[in-house]
Order: structure tokens, then C-alpha cells, then sequence
């Protein structure tokens, strides 16, 4: 390994702290590094060159965030938890000395996860779009005005339900044990490619999940009079208007974890984490 990135939370001083830290061991080691927020995704992402791995300080959110950076490269993330769940992180503080070196001298494993890919309205007048990615989801939900959306579905240009809700959440296996899990939706094998769909709160009809094939495309068009919120894995936030689409299938763009553990702990961090 010859240069290693480093992300950290910027609001948490632990994290502040460990990620120098980190850069002066890995330096007196002789490994090239770099440090960043993790919520400096364009300075960043001007940093990767020639790096092998980066280590995320902080929780699930700052992985989150280290992932829209990687998304295109093939550079895997190694999460340090200093969060409160830490469902995607690989390392506590105390295994640092121990599991990080392994991991440097080339032992570990590549965990690939599935990456949504949604075109949404960049320009209303144009009609223009932009690509945003989500490791984890999509969520078309109310805005600021307290009241439910209606959101118009189509799955493979196939008109289905219209939902009254306070939103929908379209996510990946790897989202499916975040908002999705508490809006009622099942979990998933985080290896599994297809595509959760859970409504928030739906009116007068149960919260029921929908799991899609890998190959789905899946259109939400809001139909209501009050503006709405997209968000992508929870801090990338843009208005929706009424009329507006968001079209959101799976991407070929992948994000890799550089894992420690055996592939069969999931289960066992699973038990763990939902005690």
C-alpha cells in the first residue's frame, strides 16, 4: 500500500484526533497519506491519485459521505467506527494496531456492494438532469410543509401505485438496514442486488416493501402541489417540484469495502447490532 486517504467527521473531535493520529503513524511508516473532511467530497476526490485505500472516521454517515467519493474509482473505504451503530464500519478504535496492519500488507477481502444511480431534475426550464449515486437509498419525501406527498410510480415503464404517504424510499441491500429498516421494510443479504421499495407512513394502506430484480427501473413522479425533498443517502438534498421525475435503477458503478473480518460474520454483527 503507498498511499492511503484519510476522511474524517468534521464536527467530531475523536474523530479529528484519530485521523491525525493516523497520518503521522502511517507517515513514520513510510506510506504516502492524505487528510480531508469527509464532507469535502470535491477536494477530496482531487486527492485520489495513486491511492490504494481510504480509512473513514467517524460512523455509518461518514462512510456515506467517503462513498460519493470513491463512486467511479476503484479505491476501496475501511470504516473506523466511532459512531453509534456502525452497521458498514469494519474497525474499532482499539483493533487499529492489530487488523489495520493486516490490512495494509495486503491481506483482507473486497466486499462490493450494489450503488443506485438516479436521474433527477437539474434544470426545470431545460429540462436537463443530473446523475446522483446512493450506496444506501433514494428518498422522495415531504418537504418542509407538514403534509403527505403524493408520488406517482411506474416500474419498467409500467404504470403501479400512487402513493399517499409521507414518502418513499427506493434503497440497496446495504440501505435496507437504514431508513427502509424502520419504515417496516425487510433486510437484506448485502450482497444481494435487487432493489428495496418502501412507502413511509403510507395512508390507508399497510407500509408493505417491494423487492425489485437488479434490472428495474423505477420512475416517481410527485403529483402534489407542495414542493417535496430528494435525498441521497440522507446529506445530498435537492427540492422536488410537482410534475417532476426521478428515475433511479441500479448503477455499474460499485463501492468496495476492504474487510478484515470472515464473509460469514455478517450475521453474527448483525445479531449485534439489532441486539
Amino acid at each position: 500500500m503507498k498511499k492511503v486517504g484519510i476522511l474524517y467527521h468534521p464536527l467530531n473531535d475523536s474523530a479529528r484526533l484519530k485521523a491525525e493520529e493516523l497520518h503521522n503513524y502511517l507517515s513514520a511508516t513510510g506510506i504516502a497519506t492524505w487528510t480531508c473532511s469527509a464532507w469535502e467530497e470535491k477536494k477530496a476526490r482531487s486527492l485520489l491519485d495513486d491511492t490504494g485505500l481510504i480509512l473513514s472516521i467517524g460512523g455509518d454517515g461518514t462512510i456515506l459521505r467517503a462513498a460519493q467519493v470513491v463512486i467511479g474509482t476503484e479505491i476501496p473505504i475501511t470504516g473506523i467506527n466511532l459512531g453509534n451503530l456502525g452497521f458498514m464500519t469494519e474497525l474499532k478504535t482499539d483493533e487499529i494496531n492489530t487488523r489495520l496492519a493486516a490490512l495494509l500488507q495486503g491481506e483482507g477481502w473486497l466486499d462490493k456492494r450494489t450503488v443506485l444511480e438516479a436521474a433527477v431534475p437539474a434544470e426545470k426550464a431545460t429540462g436537463l438532469m443530473r446523475t446522483v449515486y446512493a450506496l444506501n437509498d433514494v428518498v422522495l419525501a415531504r418537504g418542509a410543509i407538514v403534509r403527505m406527498v403524493t408520488i406517482e410510480t411506474t416500474v419498467d415503464n409500467e404504470p403501479f401505485i400512487t402513493y399517499r404517504a409521507d414518502g418513499l424510499i427506493v434503497a440497496t441491500a446495504t440501505g435496507s438496514t437504514g431508513y427502509s429498516l424502520s419504515a417496516g421494510g425487510p433486510i437484506l443479504h448485502p450482497h444481494a442486488t435487487e432493489i428495496l421499495m418502501t412507502p413511509i407512513l403510507p395512508h390507508l394502506r399497510r407500509a408493505q416493501s417491494l423487492i425489485l430484480p437488479e434490472s428495474t427501473v423505477i420512475a416517481l413522479t410527485l403529483k402534489s402541489a407542495n414542493q417535496a425533498t430528494l435525498s441521497i443517502d440522507g446529506h445530498i438534498n435537492l427540492p422536488v417540484s410537482t410534475g417532476e421525475t426521478i428515475t433511479i435503477k441500479r448503477s455499474t458503478h460499485t463501492v468496495s469495502f476492504l474487510r478484515s473480518y470472515p464473509e460469514n460474520s455478517y450475521y453474527v454483527k448483525l445479531e449485534q447490532k439489532l441486539k
